[in-house]
């Protein structure tokens, strides 16, 4: 029996131009307060760890689902964020997901004082459609989210 899946990418880049200052939005983009800005979290938490080299936040998101999220790179440098997801309940459908945050100045053009950010996701090979679909519409709708926290 052949295989049913439909090939698909494996990764995910939703972008966006908002229309707040750098400084508010940069500030907004830390794991644990994410919940202070992405209406789909209840919040979200620093997890006790046996390093102090690795962060570790857990999302809580209001349809139950749980996801512990390690930092795996920041830069307050170069601006960005990276995370994987290291455990979830209920368990994903996939191995494993890097996510990248990534924010830049407007420095001019009709934009200019706004934030240009783009946040990537990088999926096992055995993510499929519907997988990299759902990641699409959850960056875009936390995306507009931040915009909305950003611009208070």
């Amino acid at each position: 029996m052949p295989d049913a899946r439909i090939p698909t990418s494996t990764s995910v880049s939703e972008s966006a131009v908002i229309e707040a200052p750098f400084s508010a939005v940069w500030h907004l983009i830390k794991l644990q307060d994410f919940s202070k800005f992405w209406s789909k979290l209840d919040k979200s938490d620093v997890v006790k760890t046996s390093s102090p080299e690795t962060d570790v936040v857990r999302w809580s998101f209001q349809d139950g689902t749980v996801l512990e999220v390690k930092q795996e790179e920041h830069s307050s440098i170069d601006h960005y964020i990276t995370y994987s997801v290291i455990s979830s309940q209920p368990a994903l459908s996939y191995t494993s997901v890097v996510s990248t945050i990534r924010a830049y100045p407007v420095t001019s053009g009709k934009h200019e004082g706004h934030t240009f950010i783009t946040w990537t996701g990088n999926f096992s090979s055995d993510a499929d459609a519907g997988v990299i679909e759902d990641a699409k519409f959850k960056r875009r709708e936390a995306l507009a989210d931040l915009a909305k926290a950003a611009a208070k």
